[in-house]
């Protein structure tokens, strides 16, 4: 059984940065290429970033070009998301996920507010 545990969300301010992390367990972590969705209420789960096998390859919507940082450590079996300069936009649920899986975990709720 999967399990994806993200961390590391919490209330910042605007140009404030976050680090977030998801642990996984129960899967063979390296064999998959990972990545960041958000979602915010009502709406649909948006990508946000993905991180290949190696890290070989490095993906970001436009909207956070520049500003967040993916990263994986295989040893960890963990995904991190570095955010930096967040704006009120960026305040969603962040979640991980193995790509081409139906694996999600609860996520974790990032809230930028001044």
């Amino acid at each position: 059984q999967v399990r994806l545990v993200a961390a590391g969300g919490g209330l910042v301010q605007p140009g404030g940065s976050l680090r977030l992390s998801c642990a996984a367990s129960g899967i063979n972590f390296r064999d998959y290429a990972w990545a960041w969705y958000r979602q915010t209420p009502g709406n649909q789960r948006k990508w946000v970033a993905s991180v290949f096998k190696g890290s070989a390859t490095l993906l970001y919507t436009d909207d956070v070009k520049g500003r967040f940082t993916i990263s994986r450590d295989d040893d960890k079996n963990t995904v991190f998301l570095q955010m930096n300069n967040l704006k009120l936009e960026d305040t969603a649920v962040y979640s991980c996920n193995p790509l081409n899986t139906n694996d999600w975990g609860q996520g974790t709720q990032v809230t930028v507010s001044s």
